[in-house]
């Protein structure tokens, strides 16, 4: 956008574009790991509010930046915004959503993730026609639309019961339990939920003093966190962090931040790298749809495999057209074209395979002890990967041009070897199965003290106070 390149001219270097891009990743990162503990610490709602409050400084910084400095540093406190929401509103999702609908629910988060994405992308593409700074000072400034709206909306809704049965309120537990699932609070349905909260908070505490007798506190915490990497954890996080890493080095954020630049590089006009880039962004959002009608049927592991060969492929592919035609499309626009529809292939497969992959296995493949720190170190891969990624990609397009397809095509045969050597099947599968596979005994363990917690939290029917 010629506008805002007249005000940032440092946006237009290879290093200024990966570093503008790459802080709101990196502050993502950063937000991503103490999201748990304020969340834990304050209440969800409350830690929705305050990282939105953060999310919306940042964008005001970015709308109303005079220098490139400015700019950056509001992407960075942005990012810390951003990567306390991918994590705390999930949680807060699930936490609240009943059973039988909580993959529902969390389907339609991702949804609409790449639906903002998308819409995000068009207006863009509209205001970039206005002549003057308020072609990307509107589109920073509308950030904080959606943001505001969460973070007024969610005190529109009840505390999630399982942070209330955490902080020992259990009478406000199944007041919270019986608003959100419109029953009273004597209903048998309300009940069985309660008693499985109460219990569930009650085998966490088991479980640790099991692993970690006569630890407490900060020291307990820690010790939890070096679990992941003992011998009975350490193959279940090579999965989850594995899955996460290679989600983002497959390359997928380097099509959607850069995907003009890349459609330019395979001999694409200035407009019609725009358009197609909306294309592809399009495309991801049918694919996500698409993807968690096939997820449960095909299996992780059939997709894992696949979804790094066949992407492989895709970027091969594009690497050899551009090595042998790159240096005059306009005399081979055929070879363009194929170009493009290697990219779009690329998106249809990794809308299919890695991208619902990279959050459904981390939650999956953990045990109960140790799944949300699992999932928060999963997490917290991805977004440090996605860093490297954003930062990295301008100064490859301009200084390796073609065998940056290459780059990326390696670390995809890499996923799909990793994939053969260590993603299991675990759809449909219980604890003890999964044990199994992993070959430790963390589901059978965990089933014997989830008795013991059920023992000691049997009580009869609680009713709130009127």
């Amino acid at each position: 956008m010629e506008q805002f390149h007249a005000v940032f001219p440092q946006a237009e270097t290879a290093f200024g574009k990966g570093l503008m891009t790459g802080m709101l990743l990196l502050g993502a990162f950063v937000g991503c790991l103490f999201m748990p503990y304020l969340a834990d610490r304050i209440s969800r709602k409350w830690a929705l509010t305050v990282v939105v409050v953060i999310f919306d400084i940042g964008a005001i910084i970015q709308t109303c930046a005079q220098s490139y400095a400015t700019l950056v540093a509001g992407r960075a406190i942005g990012g810390i915004g951003v990567g306390t929401l991918a994590m705390g509103a999930p949680l807060y999702i699930s936490e609240i959503s009943p059973p039988n609908l909580r993959g529902t629910l969390l389907v339609l988060e991702s949804i609409s993730i790449v639906s903002g994405v998308v819409i995000s992308y068009w207006i863009t593409f509209g205001t970039r026609l206005i002549d003057s700074e308020v072609s990307f000072r509107l589109p920073f400034g509308l950030q904080m639309v959606c943001a505001t709206i969460l973070g007024v909306g969610i005190h529109f809704f009840p505390y999630s019961p399982r942070w209330l049965a955490l902080v020992n309120r259990q009478q406000d537990c199944l007041a919270s339990l019986s608003k959100l699932r419109g029953l009273p609070d004597t209903d048998e349905r309300v009940q069985a939920e309660f008693q499985g909260i109460i219990t569930e908070v009650k085998f966490q505490e088991l479980i640790q003093e099991k692993r970690h007798p006569g630890t407490h506190g900060m020291k307990r915490q820690l010790l939890a966190w070096r679990d992941l990497f003992g011998q009975k954890g350490w193959r279940r996080t090579v999965v989850g962090c594995g899955v996460a890493f290679f989600q983002q080095f497959i390359g997928i954020n380097a099509f959607i931040y850069y995907a003009p630049t890349l459609f330019q590089s395979i001999g694409q006009s200035d407009e019609m790298s725009l358009i197609l880039s909306g294309v592809f962004n399009v495309l991801q959002l049918v694919t996500v749809l698409v993807c968690f009608l096939i997820i449960d049927k095909i299996g992780r592991r059939p997709l894992a495999i696949f979804g790094g060969f066949a992407t492989g492929v895709a970027y091969i592919i594009i690497a050899i057209l551009s090595g042998l035609y790159g240096k005059d499309w306009s005399a081979h626009t055929a070879a363009g074209w194929a170009c493009v529809a290697m990219a779009f292939l690329f998106i249809l497969i990794f809308g299919l395979t890695y991208s619902p992959l990279g959050w459904a296995l981390p939650s999956e493949v953990f045990p109960n002890a140790t799944r949300s720190k699992g999932v928060a170190l999963s997490t917290s891969t991805n977004w440090l990967s996605n860093f490297i990624v954003g930062v990295a990609t301008p100064p490859m397009m301009e200084n390796l041009g073609y065998r940056t397809y290459i780059f990326f095509a390696v670390w995809c045969v890499l996923a799909g070897i990793w994939a053969l050597i260590f993603v299991p099947e675990t759809s449909g599968k219980t604890l003890e199965e999964i044990d199994d596979v992993f070959g430790d005994t963390s589901g059978h363990e965990e089933q014997e003290v989830m008795r013991t917690a059920a023992l000691a939290t049997m009580r009869p029917p609680v009713q709130t106070t009127v």
